[in-house]
């Protein structure tokens, strides 16, 4: 039977080519490769505000991003990566930290000739783009942060996995049966639709088979002991965009991390709740 997932994806590929959209691979490195959807029109682009899409760990940069690149293609340059081991990144590197993805992200669209940009971050999105910021600060001249923390601590996690009922990030961020899936979905839509399992299964064969063992390692880079967190500080604009009924990271942690932006911040911080969004970790 096919895979009805795997055939959607050729044909967002082709609604993104005439929407103005390239795939493009930037070799960062020798053995580290970064993918990128990016504009056709590299000259007409360099003259719109770029604008960087930062998915999270639940699915791939096209994928997350694929409504906000169609209505927004036509008036900024859209950038959107796939994260190290998603979609056709990869690297033979060792290193799995949020700042090494946060490097790789900006080699490439320096690469790309972006020389400046607003970051837009989901989620794991969000801690790398944090990182992004700090690390590089002429390049991120700001940012949108959605549902997401500067660092995934271990009372971050604690509290997150109590919410969602699961004992580790790996069982929820990297099901192995169909009834993860739903359990992953469930909790990160707002109100999910009814969806046969079918589709499930296609959801998992084609997102959560490659790549299980270095994604745990990410996961297991990502958490952070709360005597070593401390807030960076940043110069940027950031402006955060919560989902109300959100359970990952509730509005307990969303009105933490202003207080950890407001005592790192030289500029503006805007916080608006909107029950409506979903959480793809």
């Amino acid at each position: 039977m096919v895979n009805t997932w795997s055939l959607y994806k050729p044909l967002l590929h082709g609604l993104l080519k005439l929407a103005g959209m390239n795939r493009r691979v930037v070799e960062i490195e020798s053995g580290t490769a970064i993918n990128f959807w990016v504009p056709s029109d590299e000259t007409t682009s360099k003259k719109k505000p770029a604008v960087v899409f930062l998915h999270g760990f639940g699915s791939d940069g096209i994928l997350t991003w694929q409504f906000q690149v169609f209505a927004l293609a036509n008036k900024y340059a859209v950038y959107v990566p796939d994260f190290l081991f998603y979609g056709d990144s990869i690297t033979d590197k060792s290193e799995r930290s949020p700042a090494f993805q946060a490097e790789c992200m900006a080699k490439g669209l320096w690469k790309l000739g972006v020389e400046k940009c607003t970051l837009v971050g989901l989620s794991y999105g969000g801690m790398v783009g944090f990182k992004m910021a700090e690390m590089y600060p002429n390049l991120v001249d700001s940012m949108v942060i959605t549902c997401s923390v500067m660092a995934l601590t271990e009372s971050i996690t604690r509290d997150g996995l109590q919410r969602i009922g699961c004992p580790s990030w790996p069982q929820y961020l990297i099901p192995e049966t169909v009834k993860g899936v739903k359990t992953l979905l469930d909790v990160a839509f707002y109100k999910l639709p009814w969806i046969p399992n079918f589709i499930y299964k296609d959801i998992l064969e084609d997102m959560y088979s490659d790549h299980r063992k270095e994604r745990h390692e990410l996961l297991e880079d990502l958490i952070v002991k709360d005597k070593n967190f401390t807030a960076p500080h940043f110069t940027q604009r950031i402006h955060l965009l919560w989902g109300g009924d959100d359970i990952i990271f509730d509005k307990t942690e969303a009105r933490n991390l202003i207080e950890y932006v407001h005592s790192s911040i030289d500029s503006s911080i805007y916080l608006a709740f909107d029950k409506h969004l979903l959480h793809f970790t």
